[in-house]
């Protein structure tokens, strides 16, 4: 596979020698949420106390460029762990994509991401999961299966939430929510139209469904955080609770 790092419009992009991108950069704004599905994946911000994240921990499947992992470091100050199969990934992320060193509250493990969440060590040690994992080709998700996603509930506390990147030619939407659904047993399923890119973003929750009197709430608050469009993520979800 190989691995292309470009610049445009102020923009570093990292390829997998394909047309697709894996992840996107704005050089003068290096944390922010570039690409459109990566901001849909933060939805899973509208059921956390937004006062209690920084003691929350967030793991990422799939390194990407790094956006998703950076924003819950740097910006939302919380715990962050990140799971790259690829260790280039991981090396062009820390010089090109700005991924700090590893530290307190940061980690970057390369490793295999099935493993990881089969793994008895990390059972309950996440609060919120994002799985951003797919090959180079994008035919479909790298892991989509049902076995996957409940080896992914096992490692969520109680009340934890997982957002998942779905994209590919041959990806069947209804499927992959099915799995989704039959393996974390959610309190809510939302699932957002694809983006212009083709990405689905599907955000399954565990726990009590805040009212919409609370999340509106949260999601003005997160516009006025992070300028994310929060409330358009309540317009555009199509819900449905268990």
């Amino acid at each position: 596979m190989e691995i292309e790092v470009t610049e445009t419009q102020g923009l570093r992009l990292l390829k997998f020698g394909t047309r697709w991108c894996q992840g996107a950069m704005r050089i003068a704004a290096p944390d922010d949420l570039e690409l459109e599905y990566a901001v849909r994946m933060s939805a899973w911000l509208l059921f956390h106390d937004l006062a209690a994240l920084s003691g929350k921990h967030l793991v990422t499947l799939g390194l990407g460029a790094g956006s998703l992992t950076k924003f819950a470091h740097r910006i939302l100050q919380m715990h962050a762990t990140a799971v790259e199969i690829d260790a280039r990934v991981i090396e062009i992320c820390r010089t090109q994509f700005m991924v700090p060193a590893d530290g307190e509250r940061l980690r970057v493990v390369h490793a295999d991401a099935a493993q990881f969440v089969a793994d008895p060590a990390n059972a309950g040690r996440f609060d919120v999961m994002q799985v951003d994992a797919y090959d180079a080709d994008v035919e479909k998700p790298a892991l989509d299966t049902e076995p996957f996603y409940a080896n992914c509930r096992a490692c969520l506390r109680e009340c934890g939430t997982m957002a998942v990147n779905l994209i590919g030619r041959d990806l069947d939407v209804r499927e992959s929510v099915a799995r989704i659904r039959n393996a974390l047993q959610p309190r809510t399923v939302w699932q957002f139209p694809p983006t212009e890119a083709g990405n689905v973003v599907v955000v399954a929750h565990c726990g009590e469904v805040p009212k919409e009197q609370v999340l509106a709430t949260r999601a003005r608050e997160i516009v006025r955080r992070w300028s994310l469009d929060a409330p358009g993520w309540l317009r555009m979800a199509r819900r449905t609770i268990f």
